[in-house]
């Protein structure tokens, strides 16, 4: 998906509406900084927007992932294009959180350890270490339930029984027994409970 070319075909047809980015801004209760970053392509609008934003365009959405009108004859073709893009991109997002989460947990048991070394070596009044150790569990936990987060919504579960996919809530998945990305869940298709794996 060439975001560039996204963010001039928005300016394009915002100019040809007669909309200035404040005004367009205004329509869809943003800032002007917002439209200022769709048009110079660094980012696209927010899900939420985009049916709002296409309407005041007079376009489709499908013409706004290609950044051009779309033919009607090629609209099936262009559309099949653009979710192949989007979940390509999803896929390829997921895979960096999950990467982010084994970051997080290698910093999280580094620096619990260092705290704890810290504590048992230097010679301190007891309360000194006391903290010092609680600081080090605090920032552990705290680092391992926001690594459970990630790892709850990259990618999805898929039930052993039925091979649904799907995105299991965050305290299922934090009581759920565990080894390694491969929890005990219940599958909400089927109802029933097996060992599902992390797929993307």
């Amino acid at each position: 998906m060439d975001l560039r070319k996204i963010g001039k075909f928005i300016a394009k047809k915002r100019a040809e509406k007669g909309f200035t980015q404040e005004s367009l801004a205004e329509e869809l209760d943003l800032s002007n900084r917002s439209i200022s970053k769709w048009e110079r392509g660094i980012c696209l609008p927010d899900t939420s927007k985009m049916p709002a934003l296409c309407k005041l365009l007079g376009i489709t959405i499908n013409d706004l992932f290609s950044g051009e009108i779309v033919d009607m004859k090629n609209n099936e073709k262009k559309l099949e294009e653009n979710l192949l893009e989007l979940a390509r991109q999803k896929e390829q997002k997921d895979k960096q959180l999950l990467s982010l989460e084994w970051v997080l947990g290698g910093i999280a048991v580094v620096t619990l350890f260092t705290l704890v070394i810290i504590a048992a070596a230097i010679d301190m009044p007891e309360w000194n270490r006391l903290v010092i150790m609680g600081i080090g569990f605090a920032l552990f936990i705290v680092t391992m339930l926001f690594g459970l987060r990630i790892e709850q919504i990259a990618g999805y579960y898929k039930c052993e029984k039925c091979g649904h996919k799907y995105v299991p809530k965050y305290w299922p998945v934090f009581f759920a027994m565990h080894m390694g990305r491969t929890r005990h869940l219940r599958c909400p298709k089927c109802g029933e409970k097996s060992w599902q794996k992390k797929v993307l």
